[in-house]
């Protein structure tokens, strides 16, 4: 047993399964009660109140939480995992003795377990199960094409009918939105988000994002912002993560505190390395920076290719496992980036790319 935010835990309550509905309480604890309903609310959850035992509330609610003043009339109830016993006093060892005879899965004290009970709430609320597949894209140097993979890995996505969100975490990249023609759409952008703190909801996360090509994008603006807090970084990537799907982060060639904060809820890393010597030994650089944080760093190689290079000899000069060769469509080659999106055309070969990798990784994650 160990002691977290001031509760004491056993097994994890039950939302990472998927359930979603509505927390069940039971007290006739009014002052109680009134802390529990505002964290709730904290939570966006609207519970079911009770001061008795309902056997079908009981059964069907996915997190249940029960005043120490009602641990005695809960004692005959069918027992169920993600039963929380809520009280006050701190030096009242009888709690544990309480929280065994009603089979609770975990102990927590008012106020200090607040912001864990808040948390837990909300994924109920939520309905939290699989996180998203998370793959991050970066350059091996300058103008390496990270980006159009980047987009490209989440239209292909979107277009397999994942829920899926591509975050753009390169400030200084003219923003995604730009390169999927939707700079004028309506969403919120990064600065947006400056203040975040704690847990963000995802389901609002999503919902405040520009829609462009059935995938939600969180860009940049034009403004003069160019960083956010890692807290902020951190919090709205894990809510975009709960929503499961696919979420695609474009990364900058820097490692910074935000930038560490993404690499650290990464799945799988792609780094994207043009077939030429100088490319490589620039590659190895990044290489060794992100490999700091993230373990499952490939290599995504583009060509052409400079003599004496391929991509099994690129990725063997960089000692990480070979994602593919990302192949060039000659439309983002014009001027004008062309009319599509990168990988919007099903049969093109970048979607193709993008196709496989995805069902290559979906494979791996369902395996793990």
């Amino acid at each position: 047993m160990e002691t977290v935010a001031g509760s004491v835990t056993h097994d994890p309550p039950p939302a990472a399964s998927g359930r979603q509905g509505t927390p069940l309480i039971v007290t006739e604890d009014d002052e109680l009660l009134d802390d529990l309903l505002r964290l709730c609310a904290a939570a966006g959850a609207t519970p079911e109140v009770h001061r008795f035992v309902h056997d079908s509330s009981w059964e069907a609610a996915p997190l249940v939480l029960v005043g120490d003043d009602a641990a005695r009339r809960v004692r005959g109830a069918a027992r169920r995992r993600g039963v929380v016993l809520v009280g006050r006093d701190q030096d009242d060892s009888g709690v544990w003795r309480r929280a065994v005879e009603i089979g609770a899965d975990h102990v927590l004290m008012l106020p200090d377990g607040e912001q864990w009970l808040v948390d837990r709430i909300a994924d109920v609320a939520e309905g939290v199960g699989r996180p998203a597949l998370t793959v991050g894209v970066i350059g091996g140097r300058g103008g390496a094409g990270a980006s159009t993979l980047a987009c490209g890995l989440a239209v292909a996505s979107a277009r397999e009918g994942l829920r899926t969100l591509l975050v753009d975490a390169d400030p200084l990249g003219g923003g995604l939105d730009v390169l999927l023609g939707g700079e004028t759409a309506e969403g919120l952008r990064w600065p947006a988000f400056a203040a975040s703190r704690g847990r963000v909801g995802s389901g609002a996360l999503e919902e405040s994002l520009p829609r462009l090509h059935s995938l939600r994008v969180l860009s940049w603006d034009r403004g003069d912002c160019v960083a956010v807090p890692p807290q902020a970084v951190r919090a709205v990537l894990a809510a975009a993560r709960r929503r499961g799907g696919t979420v695609v982060v474009d990364l900058p060639r820097r490692v910074d505190d935000g930038v560490a904060e993404v690499l650290a809820q990464l799945d799988v890393g792609l780094l994207v390395v043009p077939a030429e010597l100088r490319s490589v030994a620039a590659a190895a650089r990044v290489a060794s920076a992100v490999g700091m944080v993230l373990r499952d760093l490939r290599v995504a190689v583009r060509g052409p290719y400079a003599p004496g290079l391929d991509d099994r000899e690129v990725a063997r000069l960089l000692g990480l496992p070979l994602a593919g060769e990302v192949p060039v469509e000659s439309a983002l080659l014009r001027p004008d980036g062309g009319k599509e999106p990168p990988a919007a055309a099903a049969r093109g070969p970048l979607a193709r790319f993008c196709k496989g990798f995805w069902e290559r990784a979906l494979l791996e994650a369902g395996a793990a």
